[in-house]
């Protein structure tokens, strides 16, 4: 126990200190939301990949994934590398860091409001990333909060405040600087984690080829003849399990705290060096994660809930209660690592979201023309930091939000994640990408895609989930994009002078 609780102590120092460090870049908008555009390839990358996993990944998802598919489950992460990370980087990386940056873009709600000219557009883009990023930080306070119960003995309750408490400390003192930084270490600490926990689980059944032998004589559910399914390459459930593959990989494309790590990024040379580190990371992580998560069914059955369902966020915890204290603590540090990252990176994307895109809605001249009445410096000064402090206050606001449901949570961490990334990245993953690459994407396809990618996810959950959320995230994601060709076919188009104007950022070398 004083080993957990000083390498517990040492970490959380550390992160508040990066925050003290970083306190003075963050005194304007630019500084705090996006680092002043000067953010390298290692930590953008870094950020990109701890923003990427965190104990929604290992707690949650590894654990029921790999219960229902055993090794095969290990295909997720690889997806999440090819498709979440490379193709992700590859498509997305380059245009956007252009893009935002020549129309002078902060967030993806102003992206939207200044690539289709319609504030309308930027004002519901702010609340529906605001509204359903909720679920997700609560998904991800329930991950660590049952880890840390299982390490150390704490109450759920108290878990669940006291990271709510130090996220929100070097979040507002550092912004986004600060969780670069900070993501890079963590990412170094998942790093190293990953793969010391999986040789010793491995090593406590015996090695490797011990353990698939063993997944393999388990029986798959509901059948009494032994098929070995839960350690074949497609698993029993293959369909499924694409299911899984498509929102956990093609999401991170529409969602905004994704997104916005390419707006930071200092150059194209970086974003190519930064592809690399971030598909290795996710490589490692994603597929450490849900490897280990396929030998789940060598330990103890979950407990049972109230309404007799597993409980398959105590698989993970189960599976390393046994392991030495070391490892133990080396297990908090890797997700709470993984835990803080992310939850930084949406406290501070839903922060300053509803701060620049719904409280100061600026008016700004298309890229080319000369803005009328210019503010002097000393307004316009008076003016960023009152943004600031106002972002500073809404990250409290929303860590409380998120924090209440956390304490209360309505369902599995995994299900929690379905419904925000299917809203989300149904809403905004087809006309973000789009309106990169065509100019005939039109306001009304985007209003369309809202509708379609919200919608769906509510009425599916309002009726009781008839379709797995899961399976209807991947959905709204992939209907998004005939939605918005089909509709922007059919609509007119905006003034073509206009979109060449923006679309001039790609002429350059």
């Amino acid at each position: 126990m004083f080993v957990k609780v000083l390498l517990t102590i040492v970490f959380l120092v550390v992160m508040i200190g990066v925050g003290l460090y970083s306190r003075k870049q963050a005194n304007s908008v630019e500084g705090f939301v996006l680092g002043g555009h000067a953010v390298g390839p290692w930590l953008t990358a870094f950020a990109y990949g701890t923003s990427y996993f965190s104990a929604v990944v290992f707690v949650g998802y590894a654990g029921q994934f790999g219960w229902k598919y055993g090794l095969s489950s290990t295909w997720i992460g690889v997806g999440n590398a090819i498709i979440g990370s490379l193709l992700t980087w590859l498509l997305l990386g380059r245009r956007t860091k252009l893009m935002t940056q020549h129309i002078e873009s902060r967030t993806m709600p102003d992206f939207f409001g200044t690539r289709y000219m319609s504030q309308s557009l930027r004002v519901v883009a702010s609340v529906i990333a605001f509204v359903f990023l909720i679920p997700y930080t609560a998904g991800v306070y329930k991950g660590i909060s049952t880890l840390f119960e299982m390490g150390f003995g704490i109450p759920y309750e108290y878990c669940a405040v006291i990271m709510a408490l130090l996220t929100a400390a070097y979040v507002i003192l550092g912004g986004y600087k600060a969780t670069a930084m900070n993501d890079f270490i963590q990412g170094v600490i998942m790093l190293f984690g990953i793969v010391t926990v999986i040789a010793v689980v491995l090593n406590s059944q015996g090695g490797l080829t011990t353990a698939i032998d063993k997944m393999a004589a388990i029986p798959a559910d509901g059948t009494p003849d032994v098929n070995g399914g839960f350690a074949s390459w497609f698993g029993p459930d293959p369909w499924g399990l694409l299911g899984v593959v498509i929102l956990t990989s093609l999401g991170t494309m529409g969602l905004p705290q994704m997104v916005g790590k390419f707006y930071s990024i200092t150059d194209e040379r970086a974003i190519r060096r930064g592809t690399i580190i971030s598909t290795l990371f996710a490589f490692i992580v994603a597929g450490g994660c849900y490897f280990l998560g396929g030998f789940g069914r060598l330990f103890d059955t979950p407990p049972t809930l109230a309404n007799g369902r597993l409980d398959f966020d105590s698989i993970i915890p189960s599976m390393l209660v046994t392991l030495p204290d070391g490892i133990i603590a080396l297990v908090v540090l890797l997700v709470l690592s993984a835990s803080m990252s992310t939850l930084a990176s949406l406290v501070l994307t839903s922060s300053s979201t509803m701060t620049l895109d719904l409280i100061y809605r600026d008016k700004k001249s298309m890229p080319g023309e000369v803005e009328e009445g210019s503010i002097d410096d000393v307004v316009s000064e008076r003016i960023e930091r009152r943004k600031v402090v106002i972002m500073r206050v809404l990250i409290v606001f929303f860590i409380v939000i998120s924090l209440m449901i956390a304490l209360n949570p309505p369902t599995f961490i995994a299900q929690l994640m379905g419904i925000s990334w299917g809203a989300l990245a149904g809403a905004f993953l087809a006309p973000f990408m789009l309106g990169l690459y065509w100019r005939g994407v039109t306001t009304s396809s985007v209003w369309a895609c809202f509708i379609w990618g919200v919608g769906l996810t509510v009425v599916n959950m309002m009726l009781g989930n008839p379709i797995n959320p899961i399976n209807c995230g991947a959905i709204a994601m992939l209907g998004g994009f005939p939605v918005v060709i089909l509709v922007s076919l059919l609509t007119p188009k905006l003034p073509k002078a206009d979109i060449d104007r923006m679309f001039q950022c790609y002429e350059r070398e």
